[in-house]
């Protein structure tokens, strides 16, 4: 079987449709302006509200699948031994455990789905999650998936549990509930193999956080995660905790989510002004 697989490498069928990150991201009808901030397609008073929830339960079900994908890569991509190039056996078991629980909640997601009435393919499928998998180095694939992207999972279920308490959907508020227990031990499961495998390293350690901070501007989408009103999904500072997460780290992503809600913005103003998509 080969290694290091690619996204094009990914197998799905014909009800997916792939988009790339820079897609979403630039989109100008995702642009939130600033007199627009008092819009939140997550508050249950927002008419937009259920599309933006099925629209969101989409994006945590093809995420699901890549994580399964990622952890599963991970077991078979990497020799064991101690080498930079090598991972612990005991890290194998942990990211075999997730592998377990990422199907779970690949069944999870698609019922979830049907319960709020979307369906697989409704919306696209964009790869960052599995592309952020794809290192050769596995601190990097720690932190990039464990600790980024899995702890965006963590304020995303948080923010979606608490909607179901919200509209009184039981069903919602279980499973992610369900869900996000799961998310908080793979966070602390990627936090906890960071400092092992980089106690003597430190400039390694470095990289790969440089490396989550890059993904963590990525997805936080020009104001998605935040602390604010504004801001759909906030920041699950009590599960990052047990997570892993100290205050300063929490403190640091709050700063890096305000500055790509900025950039956004300043992108979304200059494209109104323009008339035209951003960049052009």
């Amino acid at each position: 079987m080969k290694r290091m697989l690619s996204v094009q490498d990914l197998a799905r069928d014909e009800r997916f449709e792939r988009i790339k990150i820079e897609d979403v991201v630039f989109d100008p009808r995702n642009a939130v302006l600033p007199e627009d901030k008092n819009r939140n397609g997550f508050k249950v008073t927002d008419p937009e509200s259920p599309d933006a929830v099925r629209q969101l339960m989409h994006g945590i079900f093809v995420g699901e699948i890549q994580a399964l994908e990622g952890a599963g890569r991970t077991c078979y991509d990497f020799d064991t031994g101690p080498g930079a190039d090598e991972v612990p056996f005991e890290l194998k078991l942990d990211m075999a455990r997730q592998c377990w629980d990422e199907s779970r909640h690949v069944e999870i997601s698609v019922k979830l789905a049907e319960h709020m009435g979307s369906a697989i393919g409704e919306f696209a499928e964009q790869t960052m999650l599995f592309e952020a998998a794809c290192s050769a180095d596995p601190v990097f694939r720690l932190c990039g998936v464990n600790r980024a992207l899995e702890g965006l999972a963590i304020d995303v279920f948080n923010t979606m549990r608490e909607f179901g308490d919200l509209t009184s959907d039981p069903v919602l508020f279980f499973s992610e509930d369900w869900m996000l227990a799961d998310e908080v031990t793979h966070v602390k499961m990627g936090s906890d193999w960071l400092r092992r495998l980089t106690e003597h390293d430190p400039e390694r350690r470095n990289r790969a956080l440089e490396f989550q901070r890059t993904v963590d501007k990525i997805f936080s989408l020009g104001g998605f995660r935040g602390e604010s009103d504004e801001n759909p999904v906030h920041l699950a500072r009590k599960f990052r905790r047990m997570a892993g997460f100290d205050e300063a780290e929490m403190d640091e992503l709050v700063e890096i989510s305000k500055q790509a809600q900025a950039d956004a913005e300043a992108m979304a103003t200059a494209a109104a002004e323009g008339g035209g998509a951003y960049g052009a």
